[in-house]
């Protein structure tokens, strides 16, 4: 399978939503969806954080993996950006034909 889901966060819906709206507009990615309302703990910089963010689930290929991270990075405030990504082991076929169509569409940078 070449479909994975990257995982990032951001740290407000309009940031969000510039960076799933780049990545679709790209077709660098087939679909974003943000999830508001999690809670992030983490650690930064020797202290402890407890965060508001928005939760991007970014459908796309490995192929695109790079430039999904690139586009991320340049858009987003935050000095280290969550970019991982999760290999799709099985999924709904005509979903997965779908989803590989939307980011063939447009010719990798």
């Amino acid at each position: 399978m070449n479909e994975i889901l990257v995982l990032s966060t951001a740290d407000s819906q309009e940031l969000g939503n510039r960076i799933a709206t780049a990545l679709v507009d790209a077709g660098e990615a087939a679909c974003v969806n943000l999830v508001s309302g999690i809670r992030s703990i983490y650690r930064w910089e020797g202290k402890t954080c407890d965060e508001s963010e928005v939760l991007l689930l970014i459908k796309t290929t490995v192929d695109r993996f790079d430039s999904v991270r690139a586009t991320i990075k340049r858009l987003h405030t935050y000095q280290l950006p969550e970019v991982i990504a999760v290999s799709i082991s099985c999924g709904d076929r005509d979903y997965l034909l779908w989803l590989a169509e939307q980011v063939r569409k447009f010719p990798s940078i």
